[in-house]
């Protein structure tokens, strides 16, 4: 019988435990302990100074930390480096626990235990120290310690492989492009928690410095497609430690210096500057980050299947929203802890600050963060601001004014204002509130402004005031400060995104417009430069095509981001109306310095992305768009509120947008139809802004103008067509005969003529550059490249007859369908010879002897359609002949000296019968032609009566006898009361001297008016004197024909 193995005892469990978990051993040949590990090393040093002491050769807590010193500060042969060693002794340690647990004996299970965890707490503190330290246990095997920011992995610092081991563990890697930081290692459980949570911050502090580094520099120029998700998930797990968010935001990276700090440097040296910078859209070569997302996923496009370009889509949307949602929940942590929060806002203010020329139409790649950047700060900004955006916008009143004014974090006093100018803003400021000489402001003029605030903002949204003492800065809630810099984010980062796309879709389109007239060319006369030119410009399309992708994939078809922005801007928008008392009409007869003071900008993005997002298809399904609509009804036709007239004509192109036939959606018309600000005032508006555009002040304002118009035509016609709107329009019409909608009229006439003129010109131009190009023969013998410049302006022809067509087009249908059942401005004095001239001219054109030159081969191509314009100008005619009550619209017609022509009515009248025009405006139109010419014969008569009539008689401008003459009051001069009203239409101004003039500044001259009177009633009595002595010798002289005696 065997003899039984004597149990061992604690001590000697305890030296087993030890040995195993700190691979040493004290004997050269211990008993039960296997020598085959090769990493198990013999201090003998250590064991001799321990024996000399007397004491025996079993490891113990006593000398467990002597031991450990030893064996990281000896050199052996074969031995890991000294982390690696520590990592392994606190995994060992972990394991020895696991196993301690078995243990039936409680008493030496609690001992052993002890004893472990001890060992683990040990290995986690020598691990900071030699962190901290790497010189202390150098051995010459701490090569992967020494790190370098920015090098390559493997002289980072040897923590990262854990902390990436760590958050990567049971998650499955989205990450692309294969470079898997840190993979094969394997973290122990808990040591990161110990190494991290129980340490003074001086001691964590540098080796978390070299961490945030080594992260910056692992997505560095990383794009949407590589590895950013475990630097991602690292960054937050560090920022999760108090510690951790406290070392970060004390880096010298977390808001570099330097007297070249620009929004690029910031980017691309700060520590979250390269997380931000990961993106899918394209930037300058410089910066080009890999994978090239463009070549990857969308080079060749046309001819990859839709199910692929769809799946990388998919793909980008969902790394980008990882993305966001990371670096949201990084920002979010720092924010909520007190130490950190002042910190976080004062970096995005100097990215916000620093990146301010973004907004610029060029905008400098070199000196500027990437697009990149601020699409994902826009997209990080609007998670922050999530909190307050609740449906009600309870949190609203959080957000004060006086940001702009006083905040010292932001620059938005320099920004361009709704209303006020810059001196104005400061003047408003400074009074009754001195500024000291140290730039700051006393408390108690601050005190005032609000309470002036709260006085006319009629308890709107103005109740926070900022907590500040005389000397001290200003301070806000976080919501504020949130609310501002998401707006000025957006503003730099998404909005302007938007203008990138848009211009980018325009280069697409002129290129390959270019590169159908080259091929074009090429077909004609092949050259190799032609061939140079082809090959340059497919390559040029091919990489715009790509960038227009990329944008695609990240903002348009992201599905969340705009529905975001919109809650954002639709918080924006309630807020303002705040400012001016809610949403009630009519507005304050002055407008609040609160709200003249905003950046225009507010405004102006909220109205882009409302453009934006109507073109994208569902963008705006599930949106709350009254508020939007409300503010637009409201402030449009208020130049008092909003000067540029530029933001108040985007108003009008977002409307253009949610009309129900362009939004494609039958949930907008309920905010035309059925919805009481735009029921009462949205006509009224729309025609006074129709009047405004006239004069924007702009160098470029003659043509801006037909752009705004062709947008409030557009709303027009479909309003009228609403029985609610058209009766509105009518009351209108009736309220302001002689107001705006005589200026509506005048201004809608106008252009009408300016645009047929213009585009019946253009139209005998390029049919003489068609002719020329016919000549085959001829052609080809002209150099190339003046065939080149005649091509090109050859479509450019094209182009402008197709616009100005489709303009005058609109403006002749308006004409058509409003002097239907609105015919008095029409028949005004002032507008009825206007009026006539204009249908004259028109009917000249469209059936006069000049219509054959104006025949093309394709007039549908050109938006010419002369048929329905000739039904169109008819139908004018004869509403205008139905409402004439006075008979005054005949006369109006024979008096046009320059296009009325008797023979033209009944030209145009067969015209009508070929092409089916109804049979009774047919008719109409043929008695109005009769009773023009009976008119013509009547003035002939009455011409001849006057004979020659004295000069002071006669308008100083028309030439014609004055029957209401007036004294215009600054130049003296006497004119014809219809003659200079209908001057006042298109021009405020006297006409012979500039000065300012209305139509109730004129003075009446009833002593020439007398006069005048005076000489027609005898010029009458000595006709009707003569006919008599003519009726007397009828028998001796022989009459003349009545023909001639007109001629």
């Amino acid at each position: 019988m065997a003899t039984q193995k004597p149990e061992r005892t604690p001590e000697e469990i305890e030296d087993i435990i030890l040995r195993k978990i700190f691979l040493v051993t004290l004997e050269e040949n211990p008993e039960n302990f296997s020598t085959s590990d090769p990493r198990v090393v013999y201090l003998e040093m250590t064991a001799a100074e321990i024996l000399s002491e007397g004491k025996s050769l079993l490891l113990s807590r006593d000398l467990m930390e002597r031991v450990l010193i030893d064996r990281l500060s000896g050199e052996f042969p074969n031995s890991e480096s000294p982390f690696n060693y520590l990592v392994g002794c606190y995994r060992r340690a972990h394991e020895e626990i696991k196993k301690i647990s078995n243990m039936k004996n409680k008493t030496l299970r609690s001992e052993m235990e002890s004893a472990a965890k001890q060992a683990k707490k040990l290995a986690v503190s020598y691990a900071r120290i030699h962190l901290g330290n790497p010189e202390l246990f150098s051995n010459g095997n701490l090569r992967d310690s020494n790190r370098k920011a920015g090098s390559s992995l493997s002289s980072n610092s040897p923590l990262l492989p854990l902390v990436f081991a760590e958050v990567s563990s049971g998650v499955m890697l989205d990450g692309f492009g294969g470079n898997e930081l840190g993979s094969g290692v394997d973290c122990p459980p808990g040591f990161l928690d110990e190494f991290f949570k129980d340490s003074d911050f001086d001691t964590l502090d540098p080796i978390l410095k070299g961490l945030y580094e080594d992260l910056r520099g692992s997505v560095l120029k990383v794009s949407a497609l590589g590895n950013f998700q475990q630097p991602l998930r690292a960054l937050l797990y560090l920022v999760n430690f108090p510690v951790g968010a406290k070392s970060l935001v004390n880096h010298p990276w977390w808001i570099p210096k330097g007297v070249y700090l620009n929004g690029r440097v910031i980017e691309m040296t700060s520590i979250l500057g390269p997380f931000f910078h990961v993106s899918a859209l394209p930037d300058h070569t410089i910066f080009k980050s890999q994978p090239d997302i463009g070549q990857q996923c969308f080079s060749d496009a046309s001819t990859r299947r839709a199910a692929d370009l769809l799946s990388s889509f998919a793909t980008i949307k969902a790394v980008m929203n990882n993305l966001y949602d990371g670096l949201a929940e990084v920002l979010l942590c720092l924010l909520k802890n007190t130490e950190t929060r002042e910190s976080v806002l004062e970096y995005l203010a100097e990215v916000i600050n620093k990146n301010a020329s973004r907004a610029h139409i060029q905008v400098d790649p070199i000196s500027c963060a990437s697009s990149g950047m601020f699409v994902s700060l826009s997209a990080v900004m609007l998670r922050l601001s999530e909190p307050f955006l609740d449906a009600n916008l309870t949190k609203r009143d959080k957000i004060d004014p006086n940001y702009v004014f006083y905040s010292n974090r932001l620059d938005l006093r320099g920004l361009t204002a709704l209303y006020a100018t810059s001196e104005e803003v400061a003047e408003w400021i400074n009074k009754d509130n001195p500024v000291k000489t140290d730039g700051r402001r006393h408390g108690d003029g601050e005190n005032r402004l609000l309470q002036s605030q709260e006085a006319t903002s009629s308890g709107s949204t103005l109740n926070v005031k900022p907590t500040t003492s005389s000397g001290e800065k200003a301070k806000y809630p976080f919501i504020c400060e949130c609310f501002f810099m998401t707006a000025r984010v957006l503003n730099l980062g998404l909005l302007k995104a938007f203008s990138d796309f848009k211009h980018l879709v325009q280069d697409i389109s002129r290129c390959e417009d270019t590169l159908a007239t080259l091929k074009a060319m090429q077909g004609q006369a092949p050259s190799p430069q032609l061939e140079l030119d082809i090959s340059r410009l497919e390559k040029e399309v091919e990489l715009y095509s790509q960038e227009k992708f990329c944008y695609e994939a990240q903002i348009l078809r992201d599905g969340a981001l705009i529905p975001h922005a919109l809650s954002f801007y639709r918080l924006m928008v309630v807020w303002l109306v705040g400012l001016v008392g809610g949403f009630k009409m009519p507005l304050p007869s002055t407008c609040p310095m609160e709200f003249a003071s905003m950046p225009e900008h507010f405004v102006e993005d909220t109205m882009e992305l409302l453009i934006f997002a109507s073109r994208i298809p569902k963008a705006l399904d599930g949106v709350l768009l009254d508020d939007f609509m409300n503010f637009i009804i409201m402030f449009m036709a208020s130049p008092q509120f909003i000067k540029n007239p530029y933001l108040r004509a985007k108003m009008v192109e977002v409307l253009n947008c949610l009309m129900p036939r362009r939004s494609g959606s039958s949930a907008t018309s309920t905010l035309f139809e059925g919805h009481q600000l735009s029921l009462e005032y949205l006509v009224r508006n729309l025609l006074k802004l129709y009047v405004d555009i006239e004069f924007t002040g702009s160098h470029t304002q003659f043509y801006d103008k037909f752009n705004i118009r062709h947008n409030i035509a557009e709303l027009l016609e479909y309003l009228w067509q609403v029985p609610s709107h058209r009766n509105a329009w009518k009351q209108i019409a009736k309220e302001e005969e002689k107001g705006v909608y005589l200026n509506f009229l005048n201004f809608l006439i106008n252009d009408s003529i300016y645009l047929l003129d213009e585009s019946l010109n253009k139209i005998l131009e390029l049919k003489g550059l068609e002719a020329e190009m016919s000549n085959t023969a001829e052609w080809e013998r002209r150099p190339a490249q003046e065939r080149q410049e005649r091509t090109r302006l050859f479509h450019s022809q094209e182009n402008i007859i197709r616009i100005d067509m489709k303009l005058a087009n609109e403006d002749v249908s308006m004409l058509a369908f409003t002097s239907e059942q609105i015919t008095a401005p029409f028949l005004l004095p002032e507008m009825v010879e206007r009026v006539a001239s204009m249908l004259n001219y028109f009917l000249l054109q469209l059936v006069g002897p000049q219509r054959k030159s104006l025949t093309l081969k394709d007039p549908e191509k050109y938006e010419f359609r002369p048929k329905e314009l000739l039904k169109q100008i008819v139908r004018v005619y004869v509403h205008l002949a139905r409402g004439d009550a006075k008979n005054i619209f005949p006369a109006a017609i024979s008096s046009d000296g320059r296009s009325y022509n008797e023979q033209l009515f009944s030209a145009a009248a067969d015209v009508l019968r070929k092409i089916g025009e109804d049979g009774r405006i047919i008719q109409d139109f043929i008695e109005l032609g009769a009773k023009a010419k009976a008119s013509a014969s009547e003035a002939m008569d009455t011409e001849a009566t006057l004979g020659d009539i004295p000069d002071e008689f006669l308008d100083p401008i028309q030439y014609t006898l004055m029957k209401d003459p007036v004294i215009l009051p600054s130049s003296r001069i006497t004119i014809d009361r219809p003659v200079i009203q209908r001057h006042l239409l298109s021009d405020g101004t006297d006409p012979f001297n500039r000065s300012h003039l209305t139509v109730e500044m004129l003075i009446p001259n009833t002593e020439l008016k007398a006069r005048i009177e005076e000489f027609i009633k005898s010029q009458e009595l000595k006709r009707h004197g003569e006919g008599l002595n003519m009726q007397s010798s009828k028998g001796t002289i022989q009459p003349t024909s009545g023909e001639m005696l007109i001629d």
